[in-house]
């Protein structure tokens, strides 16, 4: 049977192989619908892009096995970036121009996917983004979607956390990349709302292997209370062992880019203590029972842990929530064409994935809030779920 998710987003129809309206022929019915992908599966954002690519092959063969969407095949075509936005460039006009697909579900990083929304935009594909980024939805652009929170989002929850902790002075360390970068002006666009202060604000490229300068730059600034490191790759997991050997017991914040377990493989002990924002796929098994996102999170993460014997990561889960999404869209459109998928996918309402649930609109090509997130500490190698 497919995920059970499936079917509480009433797509009985889709499960069942029943043409839903809209095919203007038997021809039509018989082509795949099909979704172009392009994802860092290799690379430094390869912990990103793996769980990515494995999620939508899984699941559009379980899809597939059980009668398509709206009667048709789904058909995957899938190009690995390595994070390079050169090559998403290229791979997006290729899926686009030469492969004919129906829309996108992609974009690893902030970089790769803004490298492609200008021809998304020109062509007129759906296009849904699993990049954290802000600047991905905001300004909204007409065929652009994305399923993570978005890194204001991340500032804001910690910086919520933060304020409940009675901390008043931090030190921002950031990464130069497109997600910390920016990350880094969320941060400081918002601390205004909470009684927070950033006292010092240092920066690493993402080449660089010892922050231990910035860090102590940090510590030495008169009042500061805690860290917040923004960032994602192997900078982070740096960042928190030149935290651990410099002796610091300052509260220590990541952002929901590290929400993989890679990230505490890489970072070892020195990970315990660390607070972030994460989806609630990460602590599943500790929500209680009468949270209406624990069923979804739980279906998600027995399936992937037991197809690859690997710990889920929320990556994986944007993945998941896009695949939801534009299956959703296309099965209350009754087509697969972009234009009515786009139209679907602006309307979706109520629909609870990995990372939320989702509401859409015009203005908001996201549709989560703030409740979304969850504030998790890193303990004895492990998630545990703060109480809120």
């Amino acid at each position: 049977m497919i995920h059970a998710l499936l079917k509480k987003l009433g797509l009985a129809a889709a499960v069942t192989g029943i043409a839903v309206g809209g095919m203007s022929s038997a021809a039509a019915q018989d082509d795949p619908i099909r979704i172009g992908s392009f994802l860092a599966v290799t690379g430094p954002a390869s912990f990103l892009g793996d769980p990515e690519l494995k999620t939508l092959e899984h699941w559009i063969e379980k899809i597939n096995e059980d009668g398509g969407v709206n009667g048709r095949q789904l058909e995957l075509v899938h190009y690995d970036t390595a994070g390079n936005a050169g090559k998403a460039r290229t791979f997006a006009k290729r899926l686009v121009t030469s492969d004919d697909v129906d829309l996108i579900i992609g974009g690893t990083t902030t970089g790769t996917t803004m490298a492609v929304v200008p021809l998304v935009e020109r062509y007129e594909i759906p296009f849904i983004s699993l990049a954290g980024g802000v600047p991905v939805i905001d300004p909204v652009k007409k065929w652009v979607f994305k399923t993570p929170h978005t890194d204001r989002m991340a500032a804001q929850k910690i910086l919520e956390d933060m304020q409940s902790r009675g901390i008043t002075k931090i030190g921002l360390i950031s990464g130069t990349g497109g997600f910390g970068k920016s990350g880094r002006e969320q941060t400081l666009d918002v601390v205004g709302d909470y009684d927070v202060e950033i006292v010092a604000d240092e920066t690493y490229g993402p080449s660089d292997t010892d922050m231990t300068a910035q860090l102590t730059k940090i510590a030495n600034t008169d009042g500061v209370e805690a860290i917040l490191n923004f960032g994602f790759g192997q900078g982070p997991a740096i960042v928190t062992r030149n935290y651990d050997q410099l002796g610091l017991e300052l509260p220590f914040y990541q952002s929901h880019g590290v929400a993989s377990k890679k990230f505490i493989e890489l970072a070892g002990d020195a990970a315990n203590n660390v607070r972030l924002p994460a989806a609630a796929l990460l602590v599943a098994d500790q929500l209680p029972d009468d949270d209406p996102q624990k069923p979804v999170v739980v279906d998600y993460k027995n399936e992937y842990e037991s197809t690859f014997n690997e710990s889920v990561s929320t990556f994986g889960g944007h993945a998941y929530d896009g695949l939801l999404i534009a299956i959703d869209a296309i099965e209350r459109a009754g087509t697969a064409d972009p234009a009515a998928v786009r139209d679907a996918i602006e309307q979706t309402s109520g629909l609870m994935g990995t990372g939320g649930e989702f509401n859409m609109g015009p203005e908001d090509h996201l549709g989560l809030d703030l409740s979304a997130f969850r504030i998790l500490e890193i303990q004895d190698q492990d998630w545990v779920l703060v109480e809120e």
